[in-house]
């Protein structure tokens, strides 16, 4: 009998202990959680700075009053050359005191920060296995944009007229010059690192490839077959201009396009071109058009007499 108990003893031993409901519940939840922890994907993408806002410093805002000035100083100085020239060969002078007066416009609301916005960009980083995103704001000033769409125009006329190009291949290069500078201001504000904002440069470059065809192919015979002296000048300062306007994509792929430079960096990296480009230009074409009478443009009806005397010469004509 008492190895009949023993027995029964050890049998009942290997039995479970019953656990109460509520215990059971508990690690229930706790073994789901923890499950469900262990799965949580990693983060792909490691987050930056919230903001990094680009500010103009202290040579960025000197150096956008001191150009401001120089073209003011310029502007005038072209009026009163063109006060010395008779009204009815004033074109050049004109043309010439606009470009500066535009481009005074132009650094002074950079000048002021009235012609400028800023742009919230995001930037991925792969440095790591994680890529950073880096947000910031960019400042942009559309009002460069403005004024080179104004005084390029203007410019182009300048060398048209000398070079003595038809109307077709002005208004050609008109057009192509106003979709080089628009696509250039919408690459500007364009997603950083996206085909978006290196596609409208793309078109912009190409836009610059159709001026420069004009100018330097039919703008160069035109101006040959005008004379030897046209020719030579025309070559020379249209070169000396395409150079120059080649500077300014490369300021904006490394400034604009791929934020390489420091806000001041790109103010003087432009405000260079800008004076060489502008003043000296003009000093240099009006110049040297004073000096070959066959650049010489003499304009009669309403532009040397309005139109009362445009309506008087007509009358006499008609009488004559």
């Amino acid at each position: 009998m008492m190895i009949e108990a023993v027995d029964a003893m050890k049998t009942n031993s290997v039995l479970p202990i019953p656990l109460p409901t509520s215990l059971v519940s508990s690690l229930t939840a706790t073994i789901s959680a923890t499950a469900t922890a262990s799965v949580t994907p990693l983060p792909t993408v490691i987050p930056g700075p919230e903001i990094d806002q680009q500010l103009v410093g202290d040579d960025g805002k000197k150096t956008l009053w001191v150009i401001f000035v120089a073209m003011v100083i310029a502007s005038a100085g072209f009026a009163a050359l063109s006060w010395r020239v008779p009204i009815q060969r004033r074109l050049y002078h004109v043309i010439t005191t606009l470009i500066l007066i535009f481009a005074s416009i132009s650094y002074f609301a950079m000048a002021t920060g009235h012609g400028v916005s800023v742009h919230k960009t995001v930037i991925r980083h792969q440095k790591t296995t994680f890529p950073t995103l880096h947000h910031g704001r960019t400042p942009v000033f559309w009002a460069r944009y403005v004024d080179r769409a104004l005084t390029t125009l203007i410019l182009l006329h300048d060398l048209s007229l000398l070079a003595g190009l038809n109307g077709a291949h002005i208004i050609m290069a008109v057009v192509a010059d106003v979709i080089m500078i628009l696509t250039g201001l919408f690459a500007a504000f364009g997603s950083e690192g996206t085909p978006q904002k290196w596609g409208w440069y793309a078109i912009s470059c190409i836009s610059f490839l159709v001026v420069i065809w004009h100018l330097a192919v039919n703008g160069r015979a035109q101006a040959n077959a005008r004379s030897q002296k046209v020719g030579s000048f025309f070559l020379a300062i249209a070169g000396y201009t395409l150079v120059l306007w080649t500077a300014y994509p490369i300021v904006w792929g490394i400034a604009d396009g791929s934020r390489k430079l420091s806000v001041d960096a790109e103010i003087i990296a432009y405000a260079v071109p800008d004076v060489l480009a502008k003043p000296i230009f003009g000093l240099w074409l009006l110049i040297t058009h004073a000096n070959i009478p066959e650049t010489n443009i003499d304009l009669g009806g309403f532009w040397s007499y309005g139109f009362g005397g445009e309506g008087a010469v007509r009358l006499e004509d008609d009488g004559a």
